[in-house]
């Protein structure tokens, strides 16, 4: 087990590094103080091949400056969207950046994920672990409260790669934290994932309108094409005449994978090509799955690869898109003083 820091290089307040946590397995991960992103995830394959699987950036100055598609993105106060970008708590009324048409997505143009943030702890022990943390201001992106964050990146010995995230404010505020990594098991550059197969336990999904915005409806998996609790290609249904995949362009929807708030499975990817199967635990009540519909190839990633349309899989834990604006849904609230704890793990073997 160890952890390697170097130069990752410049970004506009300064010089970003690179830490790099390895298991006794080979397994890699790569994280950055530009962001707290996670750069570099290689995982072996079934023959035994090292593969790079989450898209990502060269050089920390692509995350700071063109990572408008979230890549490896540490996503914070809300990930999602909130409709209106505006907010009710506690009486008074808070309005966000409409990033996204009227809407507010992953928090607004200033996001924690083009912001350095520093190194709070580190341990090279047998689970090598980097923990970044931020300092985000009353009424930062809208949000109240002067807010401590924390995002904990942890490498098992059993191929595991924890996401903790811990925060507090002085104030009632919304925390719903996410990862936003694009995924792809045959590798970073290796074209769509539309062979890959998923599983989602879940049997119900947020129905959500042609802005994406939940209209707090339920809508069961069942006799669609958005049903997961088998194992489905990703390309399989994709094209389907139906509502939900046209307003998406695809999938990119919230799941109800946890309503009880346990710690447990709640997706599954696996390519036949590499053989690699990826398990998503969490204890979050929902998980959008989101398969890089609007990548367009403008963008240039790792040796110079642009990512176009569903190059990627993004597997987001969280409270439901919009909660705070409908109270039938678990509350994103946290309340002053209080911390705001939990974990998503992506754990990988072979099959």
């Amino acid at each position: 087990m160890s952890i390697t820091i170097s130069e990752f290089g410049k970004v506009s307040t300064g010089i970003a590094k690179l830490y790099v946590m390895k298991n006794q397995a080979g397994m890699t991960a790569a994280v950055s103080d530009m962001g707290a992103v996670l750069v570099n995830l290689y995982v072996p394959d079934k023959d035994g091949n090292m593969r790079d699987v989450v898209l990502g950036y060269d050089e920390p100055s692509s995350y700071e400056e063109i990572n408008s598609i979230y890549l490896g993105s540490t996503i914070g106060r809300n990930g999602n969207r909130i409709g209106g970008a505006r907010f009710t708590l506690n009486g008074a009324e808070y309005t966000l950046d409409q990033n996204d048409g009227r809407n507010n997505l992953h928090s607004g143009v200033n996001g924690y994920e083009k912001r350095m943030w520093k190194v709070a702890d580190m341990d090279d022990s047998d689970t090598p672990s980097v923990t970044f943390e931020l300092e985000s201001p009353h009424m930062d992106q809208g949000y109240p409260g002067n807010a401590t964050v924390k995002v904990t990146y942890a490498l098992t010995a059993d191929n595991k790669l924890s996401i903790h995230y811990d925060a507090v404010s002085d104030q009632d505020t919304i925390f719903n934290m996410t990862n936003h990594s694009y995924f792809n098991l045959n590798g970073a550059a290796s074209g769509t994932i539309l062979d890959h197969q998923v599983q989602i336990l879940a049997d119900k999904f947020t129905w959500a309108d042609e802005e994406s915005i939940p209209t707090g409806e339920l809508v069961d998996v069942e006799g669609t094409p958005m049903d997961f609790r088998e194992f489905h290609a990703i390309g399989e249904r994709i094209e389907e005449d139906y509502q939900a995949l046209k307003f998406g362009g695809g999938y990119d929807h919230n799941y109800v994978v946890n309503p009880g708030r346990e710690t447990k499975t709640v997706a599954r990817m696996k390519s036949p090509e590499s053989g690699i199967l990826m398990e998503v635990t969490s204890d979050l009540p929902g998980m959008q799955l989101y398969t890089g519909n609007f990548l367009e190839g403008d963008k240039v990633g790792k040796n110079g690869c642009r990512y176009g349309k569903r190059t990627g899989c993004c597997f987001e834990t969280q409270f439901h898109p919009d909660a705070i604006n409908h109270p039938e849904f678990e509350q994103p609230v946290c309340k002053a003083g209080e911390h705001y704890l939990t974990t998503t793990t992506y754990g990988f073997r072979v099959e």
